[in-house]
């Protein structure tokens, strides 16, 4: 009797063992397969290493939805920017600023809240569209892709604020750090608009 028992509890220990091998096995080819996914969408942006990177964490919200994998990206620009607005809104209140630093900064504000709320907005457009494709699609995607464009434009026109040496400076390196990875994230997710736009 002891031994019957000893060989159904090792028998049940085997199964389990078994069992949770085979889910991990897929739960590591579905990984693979959504990081290949990843991967290769971002083969068509600027910077497919830093989409690649931004967008990885997400594999499991993304899986191999195209429409996800927009989504994630809009939101991740929307999140880099908010991030960076909160840091430039934190130097204006920096003591010893020279006037022309001050203004550049606050301009610089004004930029990247535009382009927050730019890039807020194309997440909602997003949501709006429905499975089919036809006039309705078009309209929210053209409304989405001139907000993601213009809030690059925005990321531009707040650097533009620190060109010249007299600017140079360690608030200028911070800003200017910042405001490019903003522009990189932001590149990426218009290019993955515009490829979702033409393939779907």
């Amino acid at each position: 009797m002891a031994n019957q028992l000893s060989l159904t509890f090792s028998l049940t220990i085997v199964l389990l063992s078994f069992l949770h091998l085979l889910t991990t096995s897929e739960s590591a080819a579905a990984a693979v397969t959504t990081t290949s996914f990843i991967r290769t969408s971002c083969r068509a942006t600027t910077y497919p290493s830093v989409c690649v990177q931004s967008l990885y964490t997400h594999a499991a919200a993304i899986k191999k939805s195209p429409k996800q994998l927009v989504t994630t990206a809009l939101s991740v620009s929307v999140e880099k920017a908010q991030s960076t607005k909160t840091f430039v809104s934190m130097l204006t209140r920096f003591r010893g600023l020279k006037p022309r630093e001050y203004a550049a900064i606050k301009d610089c504000l004004e930029e990247v809240s535009d382009s927050v709320d730019r890039l807020s907005k194309s997440v909602k457009e997003l949501k709006k569209l429905g499975p089919a494709r036809g006039p309705e699609f078009v309209w929210h995607m053209s409304n989405l892709q001139t907000w993601v464009s213009a809030a690059l434009t925005d990321d531009s026109t707040c650097m533009d604020g620190f060109s010249g040496r007299a600017m140079n400076g360690r608030i200028k390196s911070s800003i200017r750090a910042r405001m490019t990875h903003v522009a990189q994230v932001t590149s990426n997710a218009l290019a993955l608009c515009n490829r979702f736009a033409g393939k779907y």
